[in-house]
């Protein structure tokens, strides 16, 4: 009998309508258009607007694009798994939740915080059920609504988040395609330099921290910039030597979309071309766990079966790592 592997058979992806362009920051903030673009690469990002909107409402369109593509009911996931950052709440899981709205009566579902690495995280998980061969269809999102824990007053985060969401469908493969190889790495020193102070059980939510805005995103961005080129680019090339690929082997690289300088350091190091790698954080900016399902959802039309892909992530904790994809179909099979 073959090897089972989890092939990526259909991507979806989702960004809300309203853009918050550099324009509009410039009248929130002490910043500009030039000064932004040039140290982050952004032009604007998505915003979801509306009382009662959360993470689960950028998942849902993911989830029903996928499964249009795919012609399949949701009542035949078997697993959903949300990298999220963002839930809709505490508890229950913001996977739950999206079950519930889209009708996947047969699927159990759970999320995974590892910040800007949680897609990385939740798909070789995802990856491990199907490879058990009791699972035949397992959705993997990431999702983030960065604008709810995003403090506009202050000028070095508010630049650089946006919400968005993409995600994938895997399914059972016997040809080589799929999800090769992965190395995953976390180290909670990290930590100090990039976290939200209050709100989790050792801080819980008071008067006093919602005064202090300790609610939202806290970045000491030299030190995050610093870990983040050679860890991402680190992981990359392990995996590459692993699995003895050259750049010219590498069809696509897939970065997470932080920071264009991050981008190119990160292509740079592995010496894969510009015209390789994948990039939107012009449109977007950070997503978070949303940025690599975008890129495959923006690119989908230019995969062809058997393209090599390199993923790679670094985010809060800190978390990083890279996965190694054999692509399972032409792209342009699908329309968008």
């Amino acid at each position: 009998m073959n090897k089972i592997t989890a092939a990526i058979t259909a991507v979806g992806g989702y960004v809300p309508d309203y853009v918050l362009t550099n324009q509009e920051l410039e009248k929130l903030v002490d910043t500009t258009n030039d000064w932004i673009l040039t140290r982050t690469g952004i032009s604007e990002r998505r915003i979801l607007k509306g009382e009662g909107k959360g993470t689960s409402d950028l998942c849902v369109p993911v989830a029903l694009e996928i499964c249009k593509k795919r012609g399949i009911s949701p009542e035949e996931i078997d697993l959903l798994i949300v990298a999220t950052v963002t839930p809709d709440m505490t508890f229950p899981a913001t996977a739950n939740v999206v079950t519930d709205k889209i009708g996947a009566k047969n699927a159990f579902g759970f999320d995974i915080s590892a910040a800007c690495s949680g897609f990385l995280y939740a798909l070789d998980t995802g990856a491990r059920f199907i490879e058990s061969g009791r699972y035949q269809k397992v959705m993997i999102i990431g999702a983030d609504k960065m604008s709810s824990i995003i403090d506009y007053t202050d000028r070095t985060t508010c630049i650089i988040f946006g919400d968005g969401a993409g995600g994938v469908l895997l399914e059972p493969n016997t040809e080589g395609y799929g999800i090769i190889d992965s190395i995953l790495k976390s180290d909670g020193h990290g930590r100090e330099y990039l976290h939200m102070k209050a709100g989790g059980s050792v801080k819980p939510a008071t008067l006093e921290t919602v005064n202090a805005r300790e609610h939202y995103v806290y970045q000491e961005g030299k030190m995050v910039f610093k870990y983040a080129v050679s860890n991402m680019a680190e992981a990359a090339r392990d995996v590459m030597q692993r699995n003895k690929l050259t750049a010219d082997d590498i069809a696509w690289l897939v970065p997470h979309q932080a920071n264009k300088r991050i981008i190119a350091s990160t292509s740079q190091y592995i010496e894969v071309p510009e015209e390789k790698v994948m990039m939107n954080i012009h449109r977007y900016g950070n997503t978070t766990a949303g940025t690599i399902p975008l890129c495959l959802w923006d690119y989908e039309k230019k995969l062809k079966k058997g393209d090599n892909i390199m993923m790679a992530a670094f985010g809060g904790g800190f978390t990083w790592g890279a996965n190694y994809i054999r692509w399972a179909y032409d792209g342009d099979q699908y329309g968008k």
